[in-house]
């Protein structure tokens, strides 16, 4: 049962179960007129909750099962990733939204840039009830409905084209949005696969169910940056950096996050020209990523036509709380205790987070220009330390970080700890895309079980982005050994 056939099979079950439980207790829409994802009672929604749960600790446990198989070198493990990925995905296409009513926020911004409003002025609910898009205006989250888009045009022009083809049905633009969620996962396993990363690779940065039921249950637009990023930084790998940053400054049009990948592709710039002590090369490396990148922001937004309200939107996020920014809750609770209104002390540990942040992502380039650390392993660790120190963090950001990671240290500690961190996370939001309390305590316990599980079977390679100099052996890592230097 617990073999590699096994697991493919037990883990599509899973996901079945998740999609299944989905049609009762997803993140259904406000209105619906086809009926498909129609609510269908309160004993219905719990009954599909349950379900839902239940596929979900069974996907998480053969995903984990399957990456001990991966690091003991089975063969039929590595040689089944990709079908077993088809496998556990198929179940999740046609299902209604998952974990998150960010899809509707999606839909009605497409319909708003159709329509001619200014999305960066105002929220989905400009749209009135009889215009394009209303029903998936009238299904956005509360917390969203007035908050103005803090995407890039690249991600709201192809969100207009799916409201222009679909006439804004709201089932249809759903779908709609879930092709190119399925296009993002394909273009994050071409992107490992083109850094040399394996079935194990594959394994932490796409079968990874936080990666399954938030970019493709869910679809979030998290996954299409994060696949044109890696895609970047692969083009960067293999000499063709200026076509690299162009895909970057795309993904950086998606969400901004992606900029942080211009600095390492400007590392392996400068070692490239300069080696570490190269000043022309250096120079290089910082400048010229930036401009391409930036050249592209911009005549994206020119031909997009949406402006350039998306600069002034990037902190809008922020201002909503969300329990898993530790800045957020540290300056919540200082605030309280040291001043009447706590958001002004609140909103400087949030700086000084985003701060200690850059310090750390700065620190990283530094190593990695030095040749102490790869480069794209420095890029994985510092949007994981972005994250980290955020001041609004959502469940699916960890990805960010999760695939670039995987790509190169999937079997170091580094990627077993974001392996344990990727399954307590899931649990933290609920199929309706609520985060009821029950939720945290589920992640902690998990996460908890996870980190005891992670020193009993420690993957020993260490997380420094080199290979040790005597050779593991064959069956302890006969994935890594098969990959091109």
């Amino acid at each position: 049962m617990w073999s590699a056939s096994g697991c493919r099979w037990l883990g599509a079950f899973g996901a079945l179960a998740v999609a299944v439980g989905g049609y009762t207790a997803g993140t259904l829409p406000a209105r619906e007129p086809w009926g498909w994802w129609a609510a269908r009672g309160s004993a219905a929604t719990l009954a599909g909750a349950l379900l839902g749960y239940l596929g979900l600790t069974l996907l998480v446990a053969v995903w984990l099962r399957y990456g001990v198989l991966l690091a003991r070198g089975v063969r039929d493990a590595r040689e089944g990733v990709l079908g077993t990925l088809a496998w556990w995905t198929a179940p999740l296409v046609l299902a209604p939204p998952l974990y998150s009513a960010d899809v509707y926020s999606y839909i009605a911004q497409g319909a708003m840039v159709l329509e001619g409003h200014d999305v960066y002025g105002g929220g989905p609910s400009v749209l009135g009830p009889g215009d394009l898009g209303a029903d998936a205006a009238a299904s956005v989250g509360g917390h969203w409905t007035d908050t103005p888009a803090p995407y890039g045009p690249v991600f709201l022009v192809l969100a207009q084209a799916v409201v222009k083809v679909t006439g804004g049905e709201i089932v249809p633009a759903v779908l709609g949005m879930r092709l190119i969620a399925l296009g993002a996962l394909a273009l994050i396993v071409w992107a490992v696969r083109g850094l040399g990363g394996g079935s194990g690779a594959l394994w932490l940065a796409a079968l990874n169910p936080l990666l399954l039921i938030h970019v493709v249950g869910g679809m979030h637009n998290d996954g299409l940056m994060v696949g044109l990023m890696l895609s970047g930084v692969v083009l960067a790998k293999r000499g063709r950096w200026v076509l690299g940053c162009v895909l970057v400054g795309l993904a950086m049009m998606i969400k901004s996050p992606a900029a942080v990948a211009l600095l390492f592709i400007g590392v392996m710039v400068a070692r490239r020209d300069g080696g570490a002590r190269g000043a022309v090369g250096l120079v290089k490396g910082l400048v010229l990523p930036g401009l391409v990148a930036g050249a592209v922001a911009a005549g994206a937004t020119v031909v997009a036509g949406t402006g350039f309200g998306w600069v002034r939107t990037q902190g809008v996020a922020g201002a909503i709380h969300t329990a898993l920014s530790v800045t957020s809750d540290v300056g919540l609770g200082l605030g309280l205790l040291l001043a009447d209104d706590p958001d002004p002390v609140k909103g400087v540990v949030q700086k000084l987070g985003l701060l200690a942040a850059v310090v750390i992502i700065l620190a990283l380039a530094w190593r990695a220009w030095k040749g102490r650390i790869d480069p794209v392993l420095g890029l994985g660790l510092s949007l994981v330390a972005l994250v980290a120190l955020s001041p609004m963090v959502q469940p699916w950001y960890l990805l960010w970080g999760t695939a670039v990671v995987a790509a190169v240290a999937w079997d170091a500690r580094a990627g077993q700890l974001l392996a344990v961190f990727s399954a307590a996370l899931v649990y933290e939001t609920a199929p309706s895309g609520h985060t009821p309390w029950y939720g945290f305590v589920a992640a902690g316990v998990v996460l908890a079980l996870g980190l005891v599980w992670a020193r009993r079977e420690s993957w020993a390679r260490p997380a420094g982005g080199i290979a040790p100099s005597v050779p593991a052996p064959r069956t302890a890592h006969a994935d890594r050994a098969a990959r091109p230097s």
